[in-house]
C-alpha cells in the first residue's frame, strides 16, 4: 500500500466515524422534536448517552458493509482496525464503565463482521 492509500483509508475510517455521529445527532434532533418534545436539555443530554452507542451500532454495520464492499478485504480490515483503535482510544480518555465497555465491543464486533461481509460480496460481484 502507498502512503496515499493508507492516508485515503485513515480519512474513510474518519468518514464513518463522522457519519455515525451525524446519524447520532439527527437521531436527537428527531426525538426532540417529534418523539418526546417538550424537556428541558439536561434531559436530552442524558438519552443521548444512553442512545449513542445503539445509534452507533445501527448505523455502522450499513456503513462498514459498504466501506468492505468498496474497498476489498484487506483495505477494509485497514479501515475497521483504524476506526476501532479510534473509537476505544477517545472512550478510554474519557472512561469507560462496564455498559459502555459491552456496547463498544458489540459496536465493534458487528463492525468488524460488516466490513468483512462487505469485502466478500465485493469478492463475489467481481
Amino acid at each position: 500500500m502507498t502512503l496515499g492509500r493508507v492516508a485515503a483509508l485513515i480519512g474513510l475510517a474518519l468518514g464513518v466515524m463522522a457519519v455515525n455521529v451525524a446519524v447520532s445527532i439527527l437521531y436527537m434532533v428527531v426525538y426532540s422534536h417529534v418523539i418526546d418534545p417538550g424537556h428541558e436539555k439536561a434531559y436530552y443530554e442524558a438519552h443521548i448517552k444512553i442512545a449513542a452507542p445503539y445509534c452507533s451500532i445501527v448505523a455502522g454495520i450499513p456503513l462498514m458493509f459498504l466501506v468492505g464492499w468498496w474497498v476489498g478485504m484487506r483495505p477494509a480490515m485497514f479501515v475497521w482496525l483504524v476506526y476501532a483503535f479510534i473509537d476505544v482510544a477517545v472512550l478510554g480518555a474519557s472512561g469507560v464503565t462496564l455498559r459502555i465497555g459491552a456496547l463498544v465491543a458489540v459496536s465493534l464486533l458487528t463492525k468488524l463482521v460488516s466490513a468483512y461481509l462487505g469485502a466478500l460480496a465485493a469478492g463475489w460481484r467481481a
